[in-house]
């Protein structure tokens, strides 16, 4: 299965009637796997910063998370597994893998436990699968 089918039929499916705003896989050191068409364009900066909060969490909470320019404020995470970020009425889940970061960034009416649940569920199965 291709990278880009992951982000058509994994991330952006439907869950009961809502879906993802947009959404990615990438490499940890920012290159894109695959990506919806609308996913923001991520800085080395923002990467770098990804990065550093699976690290070492707590280190995004103070300025906030960045993607594409777009300021998200850091929620609950799991160390150096998730970062969960929310905006209005919208947010992004970013799950680590071995290799790559699954994006999802959704509004409502989805809700930041349906954008968990899809980000993280092809997480954990890149994970199982050595990816």
């Amino acid at each position: 299965m291709s990278w880009q089918t992951y982000v058509d039929e994994h991330l952006m499916c439907d869950v009961e009637g809502n879906s993802l705003t947009s959404a990615a896989i990438l490499g940890q050191d920012g290159s894109v796997w695959a990506q919806s068409a609308n996913f923001p364009q991520l800085k080395p900066e923002e990467i770098k910063g990804i990065n550093n909060d699976f690290a070492e969490p707590g280190t995004l909470a103070p300025t906030g998370l960045f993607i594409g320019g777009t300021k998200y404020m850091v929620i609950q995470g799991e160390p150096n597994a998730v970062i969960r970020g929310k905006k209005g009425a919208g947010g992004v889940t970013i799950k680590k893998t071995t290799q790559a970061l699954v994006f999802g960034i959704y509004e409502e009416p989805m809700t930041p436990g349906q954008c968990n649940m899809v980000v993280e569920r092809l997480g954990d199965y890149l994970i199982e699968s050595g990816l």
